[in-house]
């Protein structure tokens, strides 16, 4: 009968080499292990969205490979940082074979150790639950930007800036998926989204707003 592997375990590679769509689920329950010379921050993994590489309207790789989204491509179990509206940054694990630019999108977490850390870098948070509510949220209270892209996730080191750990998966019956946040289009349509129901460290659900541009300064200021 095989062992049941420890929650301090880090996930090995091959768990992550498989279609997003199963590590996605699986990823809830897991621990994200964030270490820098400020301390460690523990997170227990609430919410994700995968996305399916060139095939989904949805993904950064949609169009092809890019210096922006080359780290999907890479091989499985590495993070894929990136900076979004000039303002944010967000981190996602890289799954699936080399070259296939697939990717799970973490949106939210429960920090269980360096909460203290946590808050000094997230001081508006009102409360610790909202800590890591949201992807640019979960980035910014590990400080996480784009020096960490292309980190190898599965390590045993204790000292490497990011790995994730087996942790306590979430149970199946308690996992609910729905339309991925803020996408548009046929992209939209997806139920790949995926969340720890009633946890209170998930967001909320937002579709997607439309830019509205700036009327011209000088609209209906000409007549016939």
């Amino acid at each position: 009968m095989p062992t049941k592997p420890s929650p301090e375990q880090p996930l090995p590679r091959d768990f992550f080499d498989r279609p997003v769509l199963d590590v996605a689920p699986e990823l809830l329950g897991r621990t994200l292990v964030r270490t820098s010379e400020e301390g460690t921050i523990t997170v227990r993994i609430t919410e994700v969205e995968a996305y399916a590489g060139e095939i989904d309207p949805g993904s950064h790789a949609y169009r092809g490979r890019t210096e922006r989204n080359a780290s999907m491509y890479g091989p499985p179990g590495h993070a894929y940082v990136y900076f979004t509206y000039g303002m944010w940054h967000c981190l996602n694990l890289v799954c699936g074979p080399e070259g296939h630019a697939s990717g799970v999108l973490l949106r939210a977490g429960e920090i269980l150790t360096g909460t203290e850390l946590a808050r000094a870098r997230r001081p508006k948070a009102r409360k610790d639950h909202e800590l890591a509510k949201g992807p640019a949220r979960l980035a910014t209270a590990l400080d996480v930007d784009r020096a960490l892209n292309g980190t190898d996730v599965c390590g045993a080191d204790p000292a490497a800036p990011l790995r994730v750990r087996q942790g306590t998966p979430a149970v199946s019956r308690l996992v609910n998926s729905g339309p991925r946040t803020g996408i548009s289009g046929p992209g939209a349509v997806h139920p790949w989204r995926y969340w720890i129901a009633d946890d209170p460290t998930v967001s909320p659900y937002r579709a997607h707003q439309p830019r509205r541009r700036a009327a011209r300064l000088d609209a209906g200021a000409t007549g016939s």
